[in-house]
């Protein structure tokens, strides 16, 4: 079984590296142009399409014409707890020692009042067994945390230092499911076509 994911298109926070989180910012301009004269491939028609519930990810998926799609509260984007609205490169100069040994913990590193991307896979979990039980090759529309913990969970990457891969996040990330929930080592990332 299939599971493809797209990130949402750019909001003004993406443009300034501002931490977002669960806040909910709209889509800037330039996203909404992001994905203009794009479109799906034929394939995607058939999955069975949900999205995280921030205003970001629906709007992404209405550019793209996803009109029966499920919202799916276990996509919404890490929360970044106190750090939500910071822009990381000041915020990682404040913090100096205290912020790189959070980031060398990897899949553990958690900021506070948030959540670690250990947690977010565990909250994914359900999910997953969810659309294996389905039967159906799936898609939603997420966040850059939300696909990068799937493929940590599928590539068995603990997030200590750079990706082993180097995202096009005006792509589809798409994995595979077994049939008892695991995501098998399969990423391949799917361009989206001139509509």
């Amino acid at each position: 079984m299939k599971l493809a994911l797209l990130r949402h298109a750019v909001t003004d926070w993406n443009l300034e590296k501002r931490v977002q989180g669960r806040i909910d910012q709209p889509l800037s301009l330039t996203g909404r142009q992001q994905f203009q004269g794009l479109a799906l491939p034929p394939q995607f028609s058939a999955y069975h399409w949900y999205c995280s519930p921030l205003r970001r990810a629906r709007e992404t998926a209405g550019l793209l014409g996803l009109t029966a799609i499920d919202i799916e509260a276990a996509l919404i984007e890490m929360s970044w707890g106190d750090w939500e609205g910071e822009i990381l490169k000041p915020l990682r100069k404040r913090l100096g020692d205290e912020m790189r040994d959070n980031e060398r913990r990897g899949i553990d590193f958690c900021p506070p009042g948030g959540e670690s991307p250990r947690q977010v896979q565990a909250r994914l979990q359900p999910w997953l067994r969810q659309i294996v039980a389905a039967k159906q090759d799936t898609a939603a529309v997420v966040h850059k945390g939300i696909i990068r913990c799937i493929y940590a969970l599928a590539c068995d990457w603990d997030m200590c230092g750079d990706s082993p891969v180097d995202f096009a996040w005006d792509s589809l990330h798409q994995f595979e499911l077994s049939a008892d929930g695991k995501l098998r080592d399969s990423y391949q990332s799917i361009p989206l076509i001139k509509s």
